[in-house]
């Protein structure tokens, strides 16, 4: 076997996640053996799919809402009632009364300009903060890493738990960890960049080899610390059998641990509701809604988990007029949700008119990058490094 050979099946050998960025200094810097520079953590849920906010958080002291919305209403005696005007759905229990509590924010009639309904182009802004999408370059997390912790080599600083990393983990240098669950992880790294880092040892001989064993040393200590931080995590929070529970509870876990894991994130499937919706949107609300209490409850535990801002969002919001298979199609303006000990809990923006529309859709009225802004700020860094602008933060967190 030549040294091509060599280094090729070596790096694909390790499998299980994938990298993001394919030079191959990307892949060396990563394995390192950053510090902690603080005990902030961001956990970003994604409910993907596009969230029909007008069901989630209900208008229902609004008379439109009941002409729109025939089939997939919500009766109002069965509503969670924030005030006069809107109630979270019957399923959303556990969610209300911590916004009682005052540790949920909830951001109304979140978008951007021109937005788009499809999916792929829509995540794409939504994880770049771009309007551009991908053609705008890296993540808004890659960003966040490159400009706060620029000097990190800490393998776990960016996770994501579940089959396919949001492009917002996307960056060059410090691409994230992903896996499934903890035994499928083995090192982030993919045949394009072993191809790279062949071509750099044709050129400099075994000095690259030497280096590459440092990168598999430093990625099988990682995958160690991983499976040993989830293996050996115990917690009586209330987790259910379901994929994103577990999802969560390894989230959690690897925040407990004090691995140094600075941002990490989970998507939840299944919010594309366009038939069936009433029955359908009931259950995945009744999911999130367990799911979200036995994450909270586990952070609750550790000083770190109380230091964690949890921020859930979807790629865009439902039509306002239900179809004719009892569903809703792509819409615009949807909700965010922000949980945890530093949020400063309340209604932000205004609930947008389910008359004035954009075309059949709900008008935004806070630009999703304000959120971000507020995130990226309570991380200690500034808004323009990151987003390339300055925006307003939602003071949701402080």
């Amino acid at each position: 076997m030549n040294r091509r050979s060599f280094l090729t099946a070596s790096l694909g050998a390790f499998g299980g996640a994938s990298l993001l960025a394919n030079p191959a200094t990307a892949g060396l810097r990563l394995w390192g053996t950053g510090d902690r520079t603080d005990d902030r953590t961001l956990v970003l849920i994604q409910l993907d799919g596009g969230n029909d906010g007008i069901s989630t958080l209900v208008p229902y002291g609004d008379d439109a809402y009941y002409r729109v919305r025939k089939s997939t209403k919500v009766e109002p005696k069965a509503l969670h009632r924030i005030d006069d005007f809107v109630g979270l759905h019957p399923h959303l229990k556990q969610l209300a009364r911590r916004y009682g509590e005052g540790e949920v924010a909830i951001v109304q009639g979140v978008g951007y300009p021109n937005s788009n309904r499809s999916h792929f182009m829509s995540r794409e802004i939504w994880h770049t903060a771009d309007l551009r999408g991908r053609a705008a370059g890296h993540g808004w997390v890659g960003r966040l890493c490159d400009t706060a912790w620029s000097d990190s080599t800490l393998p776990e600083l960016t996770v994501h738990v579940g089959e396919n990393p949001p492009y917002s983990l996307q960056s060059p240098t410090h691409p994230p960890i992903v896996f499934n669950s903890p035994d499928s992880y083995r090192w982030l790294g993919d045949r394009s960049a072993a191809g790279a880092l062949a071509g750099e040892g044709d050129r400099k001989g075994a000095s690259v080899l030497e280096r590459l064993r440092g990168v598999m040393n430093d990625a099988q200590a990682s995958s160690r610390r991983v499976l040993r931080a989830i293996r050996e995590y115990e917690t009586d929070a209330p987790y259910a059998g379901h994929k994103y529970a577990q999802a969560l509870k390894g989230v959690a876990a690897l925040i407990d641990a004090g691995l140094g894991s600075r941002v990490l994130s989970v998507t939840m499937g299944g919010f594309d509701t366009h038939a069936h919706q009433k029955g359908a949107h009931s259950d995945l609300m009744k999911n999130l809604d367990r799911e979200l209490h036995a994450f909270m409850t586990d952070l609750e535990r550790s000083e770190a988990g109380r230091n964690t801002l949890v921020v859930v969002f979807s790629e865009f919001g439902r039509r306002v007029q239900e179809n004719g298979s009892g569903g809703t199609d792509h819409g615009k303006a949807g909700l965010m949700f922000a949980l945890g000990k530093p949020v400063k809990g309340g209604l932000y923006g205004e609930y947008p008119s389910l008359t004035d529309l954009e075309g059949q859709d709900l008008r935004h009225n806070v630009d999703f990058r304000r959120a971000y802004a507020t995130a990226i700020e309570w991380m200690g860094a500034r808004t323009e490094d990151v987003l390339g602008e300055s925006w307003e933060p939602v003071p949701f967190a402080g």
